[in-house]
């Protein structure tokens, strides 16, 4: 009977339209989906129901998720969103197009020391921007390493790890996660940190050199029981050429004590890079001899012997690579019952080097030489930092090295000088082996970039896209014809060449300067010009106007008086003085109606009367008629 997953073809939150199933796990199912908002395929990771019934749970699961979205590395499977529908809680992810470790391992067996070394540095790498960030995985295994098509390696799975296994500790004293690769503190106390992290990846290059996880059991208490007391295993004991240095280098990950261990994943990627140096590409290219049909979680081959003799021996193994739930504190780190004790390591290397003194015995001269005089020997490589390269490539050549040059720009070695060397001064490099050799090109020269007329965000993205660091005060003059907040210019100005640490000052304007405008009515015309002009205003001459109280020539009225911006118009009115009306005849007529037409062309009247003014006749009139008075001059008629 098949069945299908009711999951298939579902649209989750209106967006997400779930297309299969890539894979489950103990905690999370997950499938390939398309982003319908945004046209572009996701992995969504949707939690499993009895997990999210807990708010505790989903509510850290959402942190973390929030969390584990601002971790931006290449080697960090990217999270996009996370949410929640019903009862489905999801996480939105970067989809990676290839497979994971555990099918690499499934189908190879084990892998080559270089490519272990090389996946274990990607790894690290991206843990260390985890706890950098202040993020803890707590469920790292190959399952959550993904190899994509074109080689890239990815850490995968931050954020749901953390979420349930702190809640599920917190709520019923229980943990979850992957019992082959659990640190002995979170198997007593249920408490991690960036060091469970670095036991993890010890287990996981364990594994992939030999094939097999370290520990077996047949039920996973017991391989909790074998992390909580007892070291791991030497690989060396399945791998015998494998070099002395890889079985410290693993101790030292998966140290019992917390203590012993790098601090983080940043403390371990550095003690890896260096013993990378240690060893040879032949050396590197050399693998355990497993065989890939045979493992099924149940039977590993592992080379017992050296690379030369081919032999291989079957053990039984039981892999718990699942999610398992182990009550806290279950094991103490106190022994339940007497255990012989192990080797110390340090004894096992004297008889390893015992051993290898007598193979030199019996090999005798030819092996001498191989080790002393030839490939498998190694001086120590001269130091050429701060040399010319021509003296430098002489001094390797002379040791018999073979430089590899390459370039780069730096701030303080001149140009043609030696910046740095790998191997480093003092370290053990093959004879007749490569030596990289970086060189100066001086400091970096860099043409400033025109930014003007850009907003100042977008003018400070564009200088340190450019290469260069904007001095933080910024330089905010007032500019008559420029918005405000838009960039004026640089200094050093645009199309100079400069050194890339030039500190570049960015001029913003402050767009118009305030003013303030001053009060020039009853001012003439000129002085009230001069007036505004000096203010920073622009003056106008509006239409003059008469006024009766206003000298001719004078300032009426202005438009904008107190605060402005320079430039602003103000518009003046200037007086045309009173206004003049004809003054009409009047002389004949009667007083009354004389009077009313002068009343009525805007005059007053004054009557003088002569001999009594009996007959009502003006006779004269004190200013003539035709004559053009302002409104309100007096007149005076004088009747008869």
């Amino acid at each position: 009977m098949t069945l299908t997953d009711p999951m298939i073809g579902r649209l989750v939150d209106g967006r997400y339209e779930v297309t299969s199933r890539i894979a489950r796990g103990g905690m999370a199912t997950v499938y390939l989906a398309l982003d319908r908002r945004l046209d572009r395929q996701v992995a969504l990771k949707i939690m499993h129901p009895h997990l999210a019934e807990g708010q505790d749970v989903v509510a850290r699961f959402r942190r973390e998720a929030r969390a584990a979205a601002r971790l931006a590395h290449p080697g960090v499977v990217g999270v996009y969103d996370q949410g929640s529908e019903g009862d489905t809680s999801y996480l939105t992810m970067e989809y990676v197009d290839g497979t994971n470790l555990r099918k690499v391992l499934s189908a190879r067996g084990a892998l080559p020391l270089g490519e272990v070394i090389d996946i274990t540095e990607s790894v690290l790498d991206a843990l260390a921007a985890a706890h950098r960030a202040g993020l803890v995985h707590r469920d790292v295994k190959p399952e959550n390493v993904l190899v994509a098509s074109d080689g890239r390696v990815k850490v995968a799975d931050f954020g749901l790890a953390r979420a349930v296994t702190e809640a599920t500790a917190a709520t019923t004293g229980t943990l979850l996660g992957t019992v082959a690769y659990l640190s002995p503190e979170i198997v007593t106390s249920g408490v991690a940190d960036a060091r469970a992290d670095v036991y993890a990846v010890g287990v996981l290059f364990y594994e992939m050199l030999t094939g097999h996880q370290p520990f077996q059991g047949e039920t996973p208490i017991q391989v909790a029981y074998k992390h909580v007391h007892e070291d791991l295993p030497d690989a060396s004991d399945d791998i015998a050429w494998l070099p002395i240095e890889v079985d410290e280098l693993i101790a030292a990950f998966t140290a019992r004590d917390p203590e012993e261990r790098p601090a983080d994943a940043g403390a371990a990627l550095d003690m890896l890079r260096r013993i990378r140096h240690e060893f040879d590409d032949h050396v590197l290219a050399m693998r355990a001899a497993v065989r890939p049909d045979e493992l099924d979680g149940l039977i590993d081959d592992v080379d017992r012997a050296s690379a030369d003799e081919g032999r291989t021996r079957s053990v039984r193994v039981s892999n718990h690579s699942g999610t398992i739930s182990l009550p806290i504190g279950a094991i103490s780190t106190e022994r339940s019952e007497a255990a012989p004790p192990r080797p110390h390591r340090r004894r096992r290397r004297v008889l390893a080097v015992l051993a290898v003194l007598l193979l030199a015995l019996t090999l005798g001269g030819g092996a001498s030489w191989y080790f002393l005089l030839g490939p498998g020997a190694y001086i120590q490589a001269p130091d050429v930092v701060g040399q010319s390269e021509t003296r430098a490539y002489a001094a390797l050549e002379a040791e018999g090295l073979h430089p590899d040059g390459t370039s780069d720009y730096h701030d303080t070695v001149p140009a043609g000088d030696v910046i740095s060397t790998d191997p480093g001064p003092g370290e053990r490099v093959p004879r007749d082996g490569d030596v990289a050799v970086l060189v100066s090109r001086g400091i970096l020269m860099l043409t400033v970039p025109s930014v003007v007329t850009l907003s100042e965000e977008d003018a400070v993205t564009v200088l340190t896209e450019t290469g260069f660091t904007v001095a933080p005060d910024i330089d905010r003059p007032y500019a008559q014809d420029v918005e405000e907040g838009i960039a004026i210019a640089t200094t050093p100005a645009a199309e100079a060449v400069v050194a890339h640490n030039t500190p570049l000052t960015l001029s913003v304007s402050a767009g118009r300067q305030p003013i303030e405008v001053p009060n020039v009515v009853g001012a003439d015309q000129d002085t009230a010009i001069s007036n505004l002009t000096g203010a920073g205003a622009e003056p106008q001459l509006g239409p003059a106007a008469y006024s009766d109280t206003v000298p001719e020539g004078d300032v009426i009225s202005q438009t904008v008086k107190g605060p402005a911006l320079r430039g602003d118009l103000v518009q003046i009115v200037v007086s045309l003085g009173p206004q003049l009306f004809p003054v009409p005849d009047v002389i004949g007529m009667q007083y009354d109606k004389a009077e009313a037409l002068l009343v009525a062309a805007g005059f007053e009247v004054k009557r003088e009367n002569v001999i009594g003014g009996i007959f009502g006749t003006v006779r004269l009139q004190s200013v003539d008629a035709g004559a053009t008075k302002p409104r309100g001059t007096v007149i005076t008629l004088t009747v008869v």
